[in-house]
């Protein structure tokens, strides 16, 4: 396994399949991570931006205020009771990322956490309004990466991986559905 970075101008990939993530954030020495379902590719081009509903009693949401950052992360099916563990509340279980392992990015203090399909770092672009009314986070895409077992060359290979390193999507009730099968009708830009 490596981590590869992925071009900017496919990141969208990443997230484009609908996939439950992760958000983490850090401000000085404080940081946390929790699951988020409503986190989408906002646009590609001219300038890379992802969105995230962050409810305001979310201590994630507070570090994202103050430090002007967040990541994304894609967790994997071996993960999924990492991800329900991360919808915790972090003021209810400070203990939720005791058995968290993190890494960062050159150039990046963000907490990465590992094992992840996928991770991509955002600046907020900031829009009180929408922050304010909707709870809706606006982020520049700085930069991505992704675990070359999983994606390569800007596509996913879950037909050739297995079960574990497939993407999460999360119903309820602790109930997730893995990426499927792949299906090309050979259209589209490569």
């Amino acid at each position: 396994m490596a981590i590869k970075p992925v071009e900017l101008s496919k990141f969208y990939r990443l997230a484009n399949h609908g996939p439950t993530t992760l958000v983490s954030a850090k401000y000085e020495q404080n940081q946390n991570v929790m699951a988020a379902s409503w986190v989408y590719v906002l646009d590609y081009l001219p300038v890379p931006k992802m969105m995230a509903v962050i409810d305001k009693q979310a201590y994630t949401r507070t570090l994202i205020e103050k430090s002007g950052y967040f990541a994304i992360h894609i967790p994997v099916a071996q993960q999924a009771e990492m991800v329900i563990n991360m919808g915790q509340g972090r003021r209810e279980h400070p203990e939720k990322l005791d058995q968290t392992e993190f890494f960062y990015q050159d150039g990046f203090d963000i907490p990465l956490v590992k094992g992840c399909a996928a991770w991509i770092i955002c600046k907020v672009i900031p829009e009180p309004d929408n922050q304010e009314k909707y709870d809706l986070f606006i982020g520049e895409v700085l930069g991505a990466w992704a675990d070359d077992r999983i994606f390569e060359n800007g596509h996913w290979k879950f037909d050739e991986v297995s079960d574990e390193l497939k993407t999460l999507h999360y119903i309820a009730g602790g109930q997730f559905y893995l990426t499927g099968k792949g299906l090309n009708v050979g259209h589209g830009p490569a």
